[in-house]
């Protein structure tokens, strides 16, 4: 706080507080006779009339010890311009002294399971209940309560990954984050091109499509697409690109779904939770989702990796 803003408060408090005691202590008179005629003059319902008399003592002693309490709660706390008060509290400290608490309350919860391995933690039930709860609290909003995710959201319980799904790669989505893109070819390509693209793509997983516009697409996509989804359409977990020969779609597997993705471009981002979580959390976490993918399929599954897509698949 500036000096003038730290003048200005203190300035306008002192008026405040003294300014109130100064009221008090001028209206706090003897209490009129009211059998003499002390009254105000204002008469209403012609025989109601208001008397100029003094607060009653309790509710006047009350008003005083108000005043005392905030007099003495700006010298213990902050409130007076830039004094920080005797104490020397904070709201940022006390945040911060909170936060090392719980923090340390954490870090001893997580000490149970540091000497696990994730194969391990992913058959421990406490450790799976607790890295459920971390990710319901973080991860949820985007993937899912069940981790199955939606469309641009991949799906963590199956066996398809972006990102690669090995522990440590699942832990390294979650602590760093993920950033895919794939670049608008609509330009490039045309739409015939976009369309003869899509077509080849389409065939790639047994899709149904035109022989002819595919045998043209798959031209184009040896000049262009081959750099990131490999000549076998199969991808790249070191560059997140997708496996375009499978069934799982993160956008979906319509040719327009597909054109628009060729057309426009994919853009996302999984934020890195890292510093959000820490390393112990992320790591429960990773137990946790790594333990997603390694039960059996339950029937159909949500969407989760073709299409430029970031997170830990």
């Amino acid at each position: 706080m500036s000096s003038v803003w730290s003048w200005y408060v203190i300035a306008l408090t002192l008026i405040t507080v003294g300014g109130s005691f100064w009221l008090l202590m001028a209206t706090s008179k003897r209490r009129v006779d009211k059998v003499e005629d002390k009254t105000t003059g204002h008469t209403w319902d012609g025989d109601v009339k208001e008397y100029n008399n003094p607060l009653p003592r309790w509710w006047f002693h009350g008003f005083i010890l108000t005043i005392v309490f905030s007099a003495l709660y700006l010298v213990l706390y902050p409130g007076f311009g830039a004094f920080t008060g005797t104490k020397g509290w904070s709201s940022d400290g006390q945040l911060a002294e909170e936060q090392a608490h719980y923090a340390a309350k954490a870090r001893e919860a997580y000490a149970r399971f540091a000497a696990l391995s994730f194969d391990e933690m992913a058959d421990n039930t406490d450790a799976v209940a607790m890295g459920r709860a971390i990710f319901a609290n973080n991860c949820t909003t985007c993937h899912g309560a069940d981790g199955r995710g939606a469309k641009g959201f991949p799906n963590l319980t199956d066996q398809d990954w972006l990102w690669g799904g090995t522990p440590e790669q699942i832990q390294t989505s979650i602590a760093q984050g993920r950033t895919a893109a794939m670049p608008p070819w609509g330009t490039v390509l045309g739409p015939d091109g976009v369309k003869q693209v899509t077509a080849y793509v389409r065939s790639l997983s047994g899709l149904s499509h035109s022989a002819d516009a595919a045998a043209a697409g798959k031209t184009r996509y040896e000049q262009i697409c081959i750099a990131c989804h490999g000549i076998d359409g199969k991808g790249n977990v070191a560059l997140g690109a997708p496996n375009l020969t499978d069934d799982v779609w993160l956008y979906g597997n319509s040719e327009e779904v597909i054109a628009e993705g060729i057309t426009r471009g994919r853009n996302g981002q999984m934020p890195p939770h890292g510093p959000i979580l820490g390393e112990d959390a992320v790591r429960m976490v990773a137990g946790y989702v790594y333990s997603l993918s390694r039960q059996p399929p339950q029937g159909a599954q949500a969407g989760a990796s073709n299409g430029a897509s970031v997170s830990s698949r």
